[in-house]
């Protein structure tokens, strides 16, 4: 009986032991909670295509010296396409990705201050090979000088200038006529989404959430259509 009273107080030593390991967050394994998405370069806080993004989140914002950023492994992205055949991005390699310096108090100093996207437009010396890896992430075969280098939340939105989670080469609308260069339906629903914005009828965040879901139902969603 003696013999058996000592095992049986062991187990509760041990027991007790692991319990407490538990509460204090310690596991068999490193005990390091995954790590959360990083704010820039490709591949990081990817999502699976297709439906709503998760929380978007910001990319290094305006640089006073943009780089060539890398895009995603050739042919590791897929086009979307609406029932009327107009273009969605792939949101594994394209969530989209605020600029930081956007936000409801700087909204006067920043997209609703004309001029301003001008100022931190990245150059072309950096976004015509950005624009043809990207081409090549998403298995674009078309003439470059019909497609758009696009900012999935557009910089009058708010958008990340150069983030690669936020560009993407946007193929020709149907209608679009060939050889006539980037005329995409996309850049006006910008333009009615910046307005409304910055006179205050639809909130800042509402507005990047829609486009970044579905650019093609984003005014309808947000009732300017």
């Amino acid at each position: 009986m003696a013999v058996r009273r000592v095992a049986i107080a062991a187990v509760s030593v041990l027991l007790v032991a692991a319990m407490a390991g538990c509460s204090s967050g310690k596991s068999s394994g490193s005990g390091k909670h995954p790590a959360a998405p990083s704010s820039s370069g490709a591949g990081s806080g990817s999502l699976p295509a297709g439906g709503p993004p998760a929380a978007l989140q910001y990319g290094p914002g305006p640089q006073a010296k943009y780089t060539v950023q890398t895009q995603p492994p050739a042919g590791s992205c897929h086009f979307g396409y609406t029932a009327a055949k107009e273009p969605l991005e792939d949101k594994a390699c394209t969530p989209g990705a605020l600029n930081p310096k956007v936000t409801t108090t700087t909204l006067k100093t920043t997209i609703c201050k004309p001029g301003y996207t001008a100022t931190i437009r990245p150059p072309a010396s950096v976004t015509d090979p950005e624009k043809a890896a990207n081409a090549k992430s998403y298995g674009y075969t078309g003439a470059l000088h019909d497609a758009e280098m696009d900012h999935l939340i557009s910089l009058v939105l708010g958008g990340d200038p150069d983030d690669p989670r936020n560009i993407w080469v946007e193929p020709p609308s149907p209608d679009h006529k060939q050889g006539g260069g980037p005329n995409n339906p996309k850049d006006g629903v910008e333009a009615k989404l910046s307005s409304a914005v910055c006179s205050g009828k639809v909130q800042l965040a509402a507005a990047q959430n829609a486009i970044a879901t579905d650019w093609t139902t984003a005014l309808a969603k947000l009732g300017l259509k």
